[in-house]
């Protein structure tokens, strides 16, 4: 697996606004490299306004795996939500309850899925995030389960279009191969 740096997020950015800056008025930018941004570094996704003419996609920390995974939640997100900020989502930060918690996975499962088969296209690590370091302990094998089970699905039945599109495309620049066995988990047996 490629290890990618800030610079090289450069890379995301410009593959992603030559397929989507124009057809769905979509631009990706870095929280940490954006002057925009101040001292803020989180990820949100601004819808066009009075401020700016593009919809804003904006990843946090400079790191690749950052914007894939900004890019994934982009990819799942319906025309009606990509007119409101953050897609119109509940989130709650890190600390979450257990209840709390099985919610945040239930809307992650999609987003890191496609995520994952972006990675691999690329040919980055995934990490699959439960993403609730102080918050109640949580048994995080059934979120990774069902996020496996559904990356074989999108492989097997379809990716949506915009995700099917950059996936195609990191291929071509990244040379990454993607494949069911690859969509599995050590506790998970290859069927």
């Amino acid at each position: 697996m490629l290890k990618h740096t800030q610079c090289q997020c450069q890379i995301i950015i410009t593959l992603f606004d030559e397929l989507f800056l124009h057809s769905h008025n979509t631009q990706l930018l870095c929280a940490l490299c954006d002057g925009r941004y101040g001292e803020a570094d989180e990820p949100v996704y601004e819808p066009a306004n009075a401020v700016h003419s593009h919809h804003q996609l904006v990843f946090a920390h400079g790191y690749f795996s950052s914007a894939l995974h900004e890019i994934s939640h982009w990819c799942v997100a319906g025309s009606s939500r990509r007119l409101l900020e953050d897609f119109g989502y509940w989130y709650q930060p890190d600390g979450r309850s257990a209840l709390e918690q099985a919610e945040f996975e239930k809307v992650e499962i999609k987003p890191q899925a496609i995520e994952w088969l972006l990675s691999l296209a690329s040919k980055t690590v995934f990490v699959a995030s439960a993403d609730n370091l102080s918050g109640e302990q949580c048994d995080d094998v059934a979120f990774r389960l069902a996020l496996s089970a559904q990356a074989r699905c999108y492989l097997s039945n379809g990716l949506p279009d915009r995700a099917a599109l950059l996936l195609s495309t990191l291929q071509r620049k990244f040379g990454g191969q993607v494949s069911l066995d690859q969509l599995y988990w050590p506790e998970e047996a290859y069927k």
